[in-house]
């Protein structure tokens, strides 16, 4: 039997699809929840900014996000996979992308800062909106890590609750701090 080009386009084209389903089935949402996490604690230490405050914040908590991905990363290379497995290609961007939540969590508050003066007209206002999300985030992240678990709707509930207890814990130093 002959393979035709076009048929073996089609394969490895199926091929990729179901290592990108494999991927999406074996997903850690772990990041997801500590960079929202990280987000809200970024919105919180930013105190006050300079001249151009929501520029400066949407900056701040995407330069961490990506500061603290690439530690994670750092980490998952030289700590643990280093001692099992020898570093190539493969393995770098297999970790940089099991890492990738913690940036991708970053985005939405920041995203929010730079469309705050469309909704609040203070900066003060920019910095809540952005914790809300922030804590939406982490919240979101939680549930969807649950149930890509395959957690009852009992568990999702639960881990919903705890990661919101932690979310309101943040927002409380928030008061506190008083910045």
């Amino acid at each position: 039997m002959t393979v035709t080009p076009q048929r073996d386009h089609a394969a490895a084209r199926e091929q990729r699809r179901a290592r990108r389903r494999d991927r999406r089935a074996h997903a850690d949402y772990t990041g997801g929840v500590y960079g929202s996490m990280l987000a809200a604690s970024v919105v919180i230490g930013a105190g006050t900014l300079g001249s151009f405050p929501r520029l400066e914040l949407a900056l701040l908590l995407l330069l961490s996000g990506v500061a603290f991905w690439v530690a994670h990363v750092h980490a998952q290379l030289f700590g643990a996979r280093l001692a099992q497995q020898s570093l190539d290609r493969h393995v770098v961007l297999h970790v940089c992308r099991d890492e990738w939540p913690i940036v991708k969590a970053a985005v939405p508050p920041a995203l929010a800062v730079v469309v705050s003066p469309l909704l609040v007209p203070d900066v003060a206002g920019a910095v809540w909106l952005a914790l809300a999300v922030a804590v939406t985030g982490q919240v979101g992240w939680s549930v969807a890590a649950a149930r890509r678990a395959g957690a009852s709707a009992s568990q999702m509930v639960l881990t919903a609750s705890v990661n919101l207890v932690l979310g309101l814990l943040i927002i409380s130093f928030k008061i506190f701090l008083k910045h």
